[in-house]
């Protein structure tokens, strides 16, 4: 056990090294949250006033949504508050709360973007047997599944977080309270804890990604066997957004995971944290909306039909 000053709050530094950009940036970065919360909230919303979106595919888009929104929420506010306040603290109980439900919610979205590869692979690959495979019962459980395993494998850390003693450094080189600096502020050793750390990520991260490659590769060999080349684009087209979002979420999580520690930069990682927690989550609406007939129709349907009863 270190000796040192037991801390009971900590310092989010935020983007010091960008003085004088604080109020745009502050503008910025909340119309990007209300942009968010309005585009996966409209999704939500669409999916559910439409009966004809009412099916497997966008019952875990709304999931996505839900997640995404909750997801900015734990992370956005206590940004902004880095940009109008000159000393960002936040105490070690709500620090530990914030890390909780970030790496839940963010667990839990890269299963559900899983099972959404899953769907797609039943859909294009078994379309005979998906109506009786797919059925809503399992919907809900598939669903259910992604938040218990997601909330069960942060959970269990962050219990083990919760009992360990802070003293010495309280300055969290961050925008939010991310693990790593959690556990150097600790003042004891925390080995087992970043070993737990590394094993779970390589569960949730690697793991994901290789059953989506594996879904992937099916539906392409089976789009590539279609004869038309227009019955290929419309196949493709069912399952382009997600893949677009699938891509963006890991290329992004890779690319700050998988660097070698001599070349890793933590202000490039800064900025590839802020893709992940704040630009994904806005352009997945945009994404799905752009590239989907289906939400495009009902979301003509929904603007117009007051206006058409308006006039009646």
């Amino acid at each position: 056990m270190r000796n040192g000053t037991v801390i009971t709050e900590f310092i989010l530094l935020g983007f010091p090294v960008i003085q004088g950009l604080q109020t745009p940036l502050f503008i910025a970065i909340f119309l990007i949250y209300i942009l968010t919360l309005a585009g996966n909230g409209l999704i939500i919303a669409i999916v559910w006033a439409e009966p004809r979106l009412q099916i497997p595919m966008y019952f875990f888009l709304c999931n996505l949504s839900f997640l995404e929104i909750w997801y900015t929420t734990t992370v956005i506010p206590k940004l902004l508050e880095t940009f109008v306040v000159a000393r960002t603290v936040i105490c070690i109980s709500c620090c530990l709360l914030q890390a909780f439900f970030h790496f839940f919610l963010g667990t839990s979205e890269f299963l559900i973007l899983t099972i959404m590869s899953f769907d797609r692979y039943l859909a294009i690959c078994k379309p005979l047997r998906y109506p009786t495979i797919m059925t809503s019962k399992l919907c809900l459980q598939l669903a259910l599944s992604s938040w218990v395993v997601g909330f069960t494998i942060v959970f269990c850390q962050t219990m083990l977080l919760i009992r360990l003693p802070f003293c010495g450094n309280n300055v969290i080189n961050h925008f939010y309270c991310d693990v790593g600096p959690i556990l150097k502020a600790a003042c004891v050793d925390t080995s087992i804890l970043e070993l737990l750390g590394v094993l779970a990520t390589i569960l949730v991260i690697p793991g994901s990604l290789l059953f989506n490659m594996i879904s992937y590769i099916y539906i392409l060999s089976t789009i590539l066997q279609i004869p038309s080349a227009t019955g290929r684009q419309k196949t493709f087209s069912t399952c382009a957004s997600h893949l677009t979002v699938v891509s963006l979420l890991y290329g992004a999580v890779l690319f700050m995971y998988l660097r070698p520690t001599a070349h890793s930069s933590f202000k490039i990682n800064k900025v590839v944290s802020v893709l992940n927690t704040i630009l994904t989550p806005l352009l997945n609406p945009f994404i799905y909306t752009i590239r989907n007939k289906e939400v495009k129709g009902a979301l003509r349907k929904a603007i117009t039909c007051p206006k058409t009863h308006y006039a009646k």
